[in-house]
């Protein structure tokens, strides 16, 4: 059974309303569709979900399945898995937060039509084990 084991715990990266944040605490996820689980390590930097600002689009689809999208996002600069495994945990971790089956549809299709070029095939982009917080954020 798919399911997340711990917490998200999120700092800001800095003082400026940029979006971007680091993981505070690791992020572990169980995946059927992967078959393994998943640790996002500490420190690690997201964006979270980069929904399109299109009216409709971020209506239906912004703000939602952040635990998803974190997962989702470590995958994809990982590298540790394929690109169409790593959509289908997006999918599978945005149901197991409970977002619907058509925002899950939404979401997916979005990330296999747009997200090719954020993919790294490469592995290594991501560290396998928890790291620490930047500096800046952990003093």
């Amino acid at each position: 059974m798919s399911k997340f084991l711990s917490r998200l715990y999120l700092v800001d990266a800095d003082d400026t309303d940029t979006g971007r944040w680091f993981l505070f605490a690791p992020l572990v996820y169980e995946s059927k569709v992967a078959g393994r689980i998943i640790t996002v390590p500490e420190g690690f930097p997201t964006d979270l979900a980069s929904t399109p600002r299109i009216p409709l689009i971020y209506e239906a689809c912004g703000n939602i399945a952040v635990r998803a999208a974190v997962v989702h996002d470590y995958l994809y600069t990982s590298g540790r898995e394929s690109r169409a495994v790593a959509d289908a945990v997006l999918r599978e971790a945005a149901a197991v937060t409970g977002v619907s089956w058509w925002r899950r549809w939404v979401m997916w299709a979005g990330v296999r039509v747009g997200g090719g070029s954020h993919y790294t095939a490469t592995p290594g982009g991501a560290p396998e084990e928890p790291g620490a917080l930047p500096p800046a954020i952990a003093g």
